[in-house]
């Protein structure tokens, strides 16, 4: 019975009951502002602000990875990856217990001496150290003694995938696990999850990665909870069906409607008490209908000026920070009208290149050519520039009514709209978004720009399901 509302009054879940198999392996599908993410933060035990319950069998341990992790700034990467590995604990206190017991024997030291030994043999943790090195290496972390500070998207993922594993949870909530992870991590990390003994669930735009992992279907629509036994593409044809279904349903209740509403205006008297019965049916019809509304992103990309025939060229282009050498020689011309994917692992200087092409950054040798007449526009992977105190309305409009994007003026709210923000929505605090409402408003914020040339460093990250084949069309119609 668990029901969950937003500020203002909207409900996320309405009097949902679900529970979970101990080795199921499910993925949590709706669009954005669902409540994918809340319903893991309420797993979790992080969000307590609903009515109902909610809660695990008692002994099992949970593990939950954030959208954006968290490390621990005052550690190096092996210090946090070691920080959740409660056998490295017992081994690191019962060497401090061995070396104490050597200097000055007491009996109290001995038991805690002896039973950490047991607990170190129950658990096979004597290795513990080879079982980290072993794991760090099949998630290619980076060095042990690297800071944290300066580590890119992908390298704080693994760090956190990487002591999240090793915590060793019976539950794992992955709330998009496979942002900013190459494609080589990606692969590595399904295989661990498919032979994981425990439950997992996960949230997650990476359609292919979804339908390799998961046995059941989670769908959260219009603040309920709708389990599908099936992977992802096997949830898809039964979406489709059920859909059709909803929609033959819906045209015999307007027709029923329609008759309704007639009578309504032609009766004198409908209020009196002998028609209120008839009144209250066409009432519960409309709000039937309007719960059953649900609408999708059909993202448009304003056109830019006309491009010319010089873009971008780099010539000998070399960057390296410290000892590391990301890029030696790069020499490229993209050509008008040319869709490039830069691929590389994690730390390679793919966002880098972005960023010397936007004059954030100085390449160490070689040149970057901009052609006179390019208009770039970069989405980035933080989408930290927003302001979260702006409604959606206020960041992407700038306060505007009408939006003028080279020689088109725009309504301001239609162009809004187009991002799937309807309405009332529109007026929600950005600080209140999830993680795929803030990547739409980012992506709303830079395709008004007018480019001509995109820059886009993971644009899918934290999208729904949903919305990511209206992004490709709209990629794919792009005139720059």
């Amino acid at each position: 019975g668990l029901t969950k509302a937003y500020p203002g009054g909207k409900k996320v879940f309405e009097n949902i009951w679900l529970s979970f198999f101990p080795d199921a392996k499910i993925g949590v599908v709706g669009v954005n502002g669902s409540g994918k993410s809340t319903l893991m933060k309420i797993m979790a035990g992080m969000d307590k602000d609903f009515t109902g319950e909610a809660f695990a069998m008692a002994g099992t341990k949970m593990g939950y990875l954030e959208q954006e992790p968290q490390l621990d700034p005052a550690m190096n990467v092996r210090e946090n990856v070691e920080s959740w590995c409660a056998e490295k604990q017992l081994v690191t206190r019962f060497n401090e217990v061995s070396m104490a017991v050597g200097e000055n024997y007491t009996d109290e030291l001995m038991e805690e001496m002896t039973r950490l030994q047991e607990q170190i043999d129950a658990a096979d943790a004597w290795d513990i150290d080879s079982k980290i090195d072993m794991a760090m290496d099949a998630l290619r972390c980076p060095p042990d003694d690297s800071g944290v500070e300066k580590l890119s998207g992908g390298e704080r993922r693994r760090v956190a995938l990487c002591r999240l594993l090793l915590s060793k949870p019976d539950m794992l909530l992955l709330d998009e696990p496979t942002n900013h992870l190459d494609a080589e991590s990606v692969a590595w990390l399904q295989h661990h999850l498919e032979n994981f003994p425990g439950c997992v669930i996960l949230v997650t735009h990476d359609r292919y990665f979804l339908d390799q992992v998961t046995k059941w279907t989670l769908e959260l629509d219009r603040g309920k909870g709708i389990p599908y036994e099936g992977n992802y593409s096997a949830w898809l044809e039964a979406k489709a069906k059920r859909m059709s279904q909803e929609e033959r349903e819906a045209e015999g209740r307007q027709k029923v409607m329609s008759r309704e509403l007639e009578w309504v205006r032609q009766s004198p008297k409908a209020r009196q008490a002998k028609s209120r019965a008839r009144l209250q049916r066409y009432e519960e019809m409309a709000a039937q209908a309007e719960r059953e509304k649900q609408t999708f992103a059909t993202i448009q990309i304003p056109p830019g000026p006309r491009l010319g025939h010089n873009v971008i060229e780099f010539d000998g282009l070399k960057k390296g920070f410290g000892e590391k050498l990301l890029i030696d020689g790069l020499t490229f011309k993209l050509p008008p009208g040319g869709i490039v994917g830069i691929i590389g692992p994690n730390g390679a200087g793919k966002s880098t290149l972005f960023k010397m092409i936007t004059g954030q950054e100085a390449p160490d040798a070689g040149t970057i050519e901009i052609g006179e007449s390019v208009k770039l526009g970069f989405v980035d992977q933080s989408r930290d520039a927003l302001d979260n105190n702006k409604t959606i309305w206020e960041e992407i409009s700038g306060g505007l009514d009408v939006l003028v994007v080279g020689t088109r003026e725009i309504p301001s709210r239609a162009y809004v709209s187009s991002f799937n923000f309807k309405g009332s929505d529109q007026q929600k605090k950005v600080g209140q978004l999830s993680g795929g409402e803030r990547n739409r408003v980012h992506l709303a914020k830079t395709l008004l720009t007018g480019a001509n040339v995109l820059l886009l460093d993971e644009p899918t990250n934290d999208l729904d399901v949903e919305t990511l084949p209206s992004l490709e069309a709209a990629l794919e119609d792009f005139a720059g």
